[in-house]
């Protein structure tokens, strides 16, 4: 995506504890913004002050000082400035500042924010906008349009426009189909450097923001890649394929885009070309596409492990609401279960006060040792280093991590129950119970996640309320099983 360069001095955001604004903004307003404290936290966010006065503005109809105090900020900082105003204000300020409602600004803007203002705008004005995007992230504002405005919109548009959206659509979600470009700058792999230069500046119809060539061959079969520096110092007679590398990483239009990331992030790449199922050349995927899916797919895999939704503070409270309350209800189905194993053990626990003070210690442990055993697993799983070659020697070396934890959890905890108690029997009991737990938490932290990967499910999704669940469980049943067996409390 392009961006204009802003001097953060005509910004509202915080640098160097100042804010300047233009001059054609009312004098004593301005005033209010200078020397506005600056916190290390905000060095990169808009201030409170200013956020503030611009809410105050669009409430009290002052279009032209909200205009002249909006116009110097940087689209990203427009749009953010859009998620931080309350929700009634949204629409009144994208009516006071329409000629700064770029497409870059909407595309910058968080997903639910941008949905709620797609609604207020005419199939036209949503046209406009998209026309002045790169594919992806047109792609990206259609998609999200409902079926209806979304044809509208697209009849809008012109020809080439609409059938590269339409057909960027047409592959799945989240693939690299719907994250690639198509402006990018391909060669024949016959032409010299001369020729390629000559290519360059007589077309005016070609990208202007490249840093690496497409060599393909007559069947447009990309071949290799030439940067532009390997150009500017070579003579002009050398053939292109000549400087060409010709190893180079092939994005197939289909790959998702979760293993795109992955691909950029191991080779280290700047861009890669996105080839057909016949492997031709249809388009190119960027680093700085690539930047935003790794934030959002790790954001993900977090969520999910919690059962949070998207998270985010911008989405509908009830959207919310359905995606948090499934996973409570099956959270609570999982705690019955440890709770109809505690009910097995009620005379057990009535002879002895005790044991219902430390059994909690042996379930929250274990589901903590759970806990970190399966963040490591799930991390190793999208990162693609957790494979069936390495799976087996993965289980034991958690599994002898999960023993050396129980000792020492055991040790200490023993320790402990024999100054409070004085039981040797007790003690005994618990810091076996406490290391067969964390030993059981280590086991189901690794093996559920790799279940769910092997039925081709998100290991993310609800692990961690199996595994709570197994630890839980586990734990009374082993702690009270024992205390029951030994006689502590006969």
């Amino acid at each position: 995506m392009k961006k204009n360069t802003v001097n953060d001095s005509d910004t509202g955001i915080n640098h160097q504890g100042t804010e300047t604004w233009p001059e054609k903004t009312d004098e004593n307003k301005v005033d209010e913004w200078q020397n506005l404290p600056n916190t290390p936290e905000e060095e990169s966010r808009l201030a409170n002050e200013f956020v503030r006065q611009i809410v105050s503005c669009v409430e009290a109809g002052d279009n032209e000082t909200v205009y002249a105090l909006v116009a110097p900020l940087h689209p990203a900082d427009i749009a953010e400035l859009f998620a931080q105003a309350p929700v009634e204000i949204r629409r009144p300020l994208a009516a006071a500042i329409t000629d700064l409602m770029s497409g870059e600004v909407i595309s910058e803007m968080n997903e639910w924010v941008r949905e709620d203002l797609l609604k207020a705008l005419t199939p036209q004005e949503i046209a406009n906008i998209v026309a002045q995007l790169d594919l992806d992230d047109a792609v990206v504002i259609i998609s999200e349009l409902d079926p209806q405005k979304q044809q509208e919109t697209l009849q809008l548009m012109a020809s080439d426009d609409r059938l590269a959206i339409e057909r960027a659509l047409s592959f799945p979600l989240e693939s690299a189909g719907r994250l690639m470009q198509r402006n990018l700058i391909a060669v024949h792999e016959k032409m010299t450097v001369g020729d390629v230069i000559h290519y360059l500046r007589q077309n005016d119809d070609l990208t202007t923001d490249f840093w690496e060539i497409f060599v393909v061959d007559p069947s447009h079969r990309p071949i290799g890649t030439c940067k532009l520096s390997w150009i500017l110092r070579t003579p002009r007679h050398v053939l292109i394929s000549d400087i060409m590398q010709p190893e180079q990483t092939l994005i197939p239009v289909t790959m998702d885009q979760e293993e795109v990331a992955l691909r950029f992030q191991k080779y280290g790449l700047i861009s890669a070309a996105v080839i057909d199922e016949s492997g031709r050349l249809v388009g190119m995927i960027t680093v700085d596409d690539i930047i935003h899916i790794i934030r959002e797919e790790a954001d993900e895999d977090i969520l999910k492990m919690s059962g949070a939704g998207d998270g985010d503070i911008n989405e509908p409270v009830f959207d919310s609401y359905k995606s948090r309350v499934r996973w409570l209800i099956t959270n609570l189905g999982t705690a019955l279960v440890a709770s109809t194993i505690i009910g097995f053990f009620e005379g057990t626990i009535a002879h002895m006060v005790e044991l219902a003070t430390l059994m909690p210690i042996v379930a929250g442990v274990g589901g903590n040792a759970g806990s970190q055993t399966m963040a490591v697993t799930v991390r190793a799983l999208a990162t693609n280093q957790l494979t069936s070659s390495n799976s087996v020697r993965s289980i034991i070396r958690e599994m002898r991590i999960a023993f050396l934890n129980g000792i020492s959890v055991a040790i200490v905890l023993g320790i402990g129950t024999w100054l409070v108690f004085h039981n040797i029997l007790l003690t005994e009991v618990i810091a076996t119970a406490m290391m067969g737990n964390i030993i059981i938490g280590g086991l189901a932290g690794v093996l559920v996640p790799l279940t769910f990967h092997r039925a081709k499910a998100d290991p993310a999704v609800a692990s961690s309320i199996f595994v709570t669940m197994t630890t839980d469980s586990m734990g009374f049943l082993t702690f009270l099983g024992l205390a029951t067996v030994s006689g502590l409390t006969g």
